[in-house]
Protein backbone atom coordinates (compact mmCIF):
# COMPACT_ATOMS: atom_id res chain seq x y z
CA UNK A 1 0.00 0.00 0.00
CA UNK A 2 1.50 3.33 -1.20
CA UNK A 3 1.39 6.51 1.34
CA UNK A 4 0.13 9.41 -0.62
CA UNK A 5 1.31 12.64 0.29
CA UNK A 6 -0.54 16.09 0.21
CA UNK A 7 0.61 19.12 -1.39
CA UNK A 8 0.23 22.49 -0.03
CA UNK A 9 -2.70 24.60 -0.76
CA UNK A 10 -2.73 28.25 -0.34
CA UNK A 11 -5.96 30.14 -0.29
CA UNK A 12 -7.42 33.48 0.66
CA UNK A 13 -10.04 34.28 4.10
CA UNK A 14 -10.77 38.00 3.70
CA UNK A 15 -7.53 40.08 3.82
CA UNK A 16 -5.55 36.71 5.48
CA UNK A 17 -3.53 34.48 3.44
CA UNK A 18 -3.90 30.65 4.17
CA UNK A 19 -1.44 27.50 3.83
CA UNK A 20 -2.41 24.04 4.29
CA UNK A 21 -0.18 21.56 4.59
CA UNK A 22 -0.01 18.12 6.04
CA UNK A 23 0.62 18.40 9.48
CA UNK A 24 3.58 16.46 11.27
CA UNK A 25 3.04 12.86 12.27
CA UNK A 26 -0.80 12.70 9.96
CA UNK A 27 -1.88 11.70 6.61
CA UNK A 28 -5.08 12.80 7.25
CA UNK A 29 -5.11 16.14 9.05
CA UNK A 30 -3.90 19.41 7.73
CA UNK A 31 -2.08 22.45 9.54
CA UNK A 32 -3.36 25.82 8.46
CA UNK A 33 -0.59 28.37 8.75
CA UNK A 34 -2.30 32.43 8.72
CA UNK A 35 -0.04 35.23 7.14
CA UNK A 36 -1.01 38.60 7.22
CA UNK A 37 1.10 40.66 4.47
CA UNK A 38 3.83 37.78 4.59
CA UNK A 39 3.95 37.94 8.40
CA UNK A 40 3.05 34.52 10.05
CA UNK A 41 0.47 35.31 12.57
CA UNK A 42 0.19 31.54 13.85
CA UNK A 43 -1.05 28.04 13.26
CA UNK A 44 -4.35 26.24 13.80
CA UNK A 45 -4.84 22.01 12.93
CA UNK A 46 -8.63 23.38 12.11
CA UNK A 47 -10.22 25.03 8.88
CA UNK A 48 -9.72 28.57 10.20
CA UNK A 49 -12.23 31.71 10.41
CA UNK A 50 -12.14 34.92 9.51
CA UNK A 51 -12.88 35.60 12.88
CA UNK A 52 -9.57 33.05 14.05
CA UNK A 53 -7.87 34.89 11.76
CA UNK A 54 -8.62 38.25 13.97
CA UNK A 55 -8.14 36.55 17.28
CA UNK A 56 -4.83 35.61 16.05
CA UNK A 57 -3.72 39.30 14.78
CA UNK A 58 -5.00 40.72 17.95
CA UNK A 59 -5.72 38.52 20.73
CA UNK A 60 -7.76 40.35 23.81
CA UNK A 61 -6.06 41.05 26.73
CA UNK A 62 -5.94 38.85 29.49
CA UNK A 63 -6.39 40.41 32.92
CA UNK A 64 -3.79 40.18 35.85
CA UNK A 65 -3.94 37.17 37.87
CA UNK A 66 -5.41 37.85 41.63
CA UNK A 67 -3.60 36.80 44.58
CA UNK A 68 -4.93 33.72 46.04
CA UNK A 69 -6.87 35.28 48.78
CA UNK A 70 -8.14 32.30 52.13
CA UNK A 71 -11.52 33.47 52.37
CA UNK A 72 -12.72 33.69 56.37
CA UNK A 73 -16.56 32.91 57.28
CA UNK A 74 -16.60 32.67 60.99
CA UNK A 75 -19.99 30.94 62.46
CA UNK A 76 -22.35 32.32 65.00
CA UNK A 77 -20.52 33.98 67.76
CA UNK A 78 -20.74 32.24 71.47
CA UNK A 79 -22.19 34.11 74.24
CA UNK A 80 -20.71 37.40 75.67
CA UNK A 81 -18.32 37.79 73.03
CA UNK A 82 -17.72 41.19 71.51
CA UNK A 83 -16.86 41.98 67.74
CA UNK A 84 -13.26 41.64 66.84
CA UNK A 85 -13.36 45.57 65.48
CA UNK A 86 -14.79 46.69 68.76
CA UNK A 87 -11.54 45.82 70.90
CA UNK A 88 -9.21 48.27 68.72
CA UNK A 89 -7.35 45.60 67.04
CA UNK A 90 -8.21 45.95 63.78
CA UNK A 91 -5.43 43.37 62.58
CA UNK A 92 -7.15 40.34 64.31
CA UNK A 93 -10.33 40.43 61.96
CA UNK A 94 -9.60 36.80 60.99
CA UNK A 95 -6.98 34.12 61.75
CA UNK A 96 -3.57 34.36 61.11
CA UNK A 97 -2.54 33.41 57.41
CA UNK A 98 1.19 33.47 56.90
CA UNK A 99 0.81 33.92 52.69
CA UNK A 100 -1.67 36.75 53.36
CA UNK A 101 -0.60 40.13 52.43
CA UNK A 102 -1.03 42.46 55.84
CA UNK A 103 -4.16 44.50 55.73
CA UNK A 104 -5.84 42.61 53.34
CA UNK A 105 -9.76 43.12 53.41
CA UNK A 106 -11.50 39.76 53.66
CA UNK A 107 -14.85 39.14 52.87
Amino acid sequence: MALQTQERRQFKIGKYDIIAQPANGSMHMLRYTVLLNGKRLGALLSMPTESDCRFLEAPPKVPPLKIFSVTYRPGRPKKGTTKPGANGNEESSGPSIPWSIKGQQRY
